[in-house]
């Protein structure tokens, strides 16, 4: 495996328990339970992806873990272990076979490639895994001031912003606020504005009980950048997860762009490259 990632759960760290982690995805597959460690169990009551676990093929070259998403018109996702010359054609023929077996409206192949690999090979295709490690402390101090709500910052206009940051989740992330069901959001402001925000600010223990940050929303307006608001929100956000004793955070950033050459600079370390295509 170049990349410590385990289907339906997403990146793990180096170093955990790995057979464990995909016995029990294995374990719970189609039940629609939630492993107490899984990161997405805090916007559902319901897992709708998960293991294939019967059209699961192993052999000493490869090994291709099919997960289905019944959310929506349905997504088969084919995840290739494996480096043979053939194995992204044979993953992606797996996930078209069941994808049409399974009425999904979309097939794709997802594979990886260690960190040490080119990351032009991902650009386009790929997601980065980087890690914060909280041992080393929590970096720099943002340097201006960063604005922790519980509640909505209307008067500061966070509706707005999250109606013109809704490709970036955020109007997913408003109405879970107004529903008072996450964590804080930490925002900073441009003439009493909300110029961008980070959050939900939360943690959990992983499967081995370490204390872990969650991925957050991350934006800055448009008409905002190039100011260091990024900057200023993702120092606040890891002086946060320090404050409240996460040991780390493991994110997935676009290759290339903004949060990637961000986390990048800051000094996160890369544990190597998920990529996806259409089948």
């Amino acid at each position: 495996m170049p990349v410590p990632y385990v289907p339906t759960l997403g990146p793990v760290r180096q170093g955990d328990p790995l057979s464990d982690l995909f016995e029990a995805v294995v374990e719970i597959a189609g039940t629609g339970r939630f492993l107490p460690y899984d990161k997405d169990r805090r916007w559902s009551d319901t897992k709708t992806e998960y293991v294939l676990v019967d059209a699961i093929e192993h052999d000493q070259r490869q090994t291709l873990v099919p997960t289905l998403t019944e959310r929506g018109a349905g997504v088969l996702k084919v995840h290739v272990y494996g480096a043979e010359p053939d194995s992204l054609s044979a993953g992606a023929d797996l996930a078209c076979k069941l994808a049409a077996t399974h009425g999904a409206a979309k097939a794709r192949v997802v594979w990886f490639l260690g960190p040490d690999q080119p990351e032009a090979y991902a650009h386009g295709v790929g997601t980065r895994i980087q890690l914060k490690d909280f041992a080393h402390g929590p970096g720099e101090a943002p340097g201006v001031p960063v604005h922790e709500d519980k509640q909505l910052n209307n008067g500061a206009g966070f509706a707005a912003f999250a109606e013109q940051m809704a490709g970036d989740g955020f109007a997913f992330l408003h109405e879970q606020m107004r529903a008072g069901t996450v964590g804080p959001v930490l925002t900073v402001l441009h003439d009493g504005r909300v110029a961008g925000a980070i959050g939900p600010m939360e943690t959990m223990a992983d499967a081995n009980g370490a204390v872990r940050l969650l991925p957050q929303y991350f934006g800055v307006l448009p008409q905002y950048r190039g100011h260091g608001y990024g900057r200023v929100l993702w120092r606040a956000a890891m002086h946060w997860g320090h404050r409240h004793n996460a040991a780390y955070q493991l994110l997935q950033t676009e290759v290339g762009g903004a949060s990637d050459r961000l986390c990048t600079a800051e000094g996160l370390t890369s544990l190597g490259f998920v990529n996806q295509r259409d089948a």
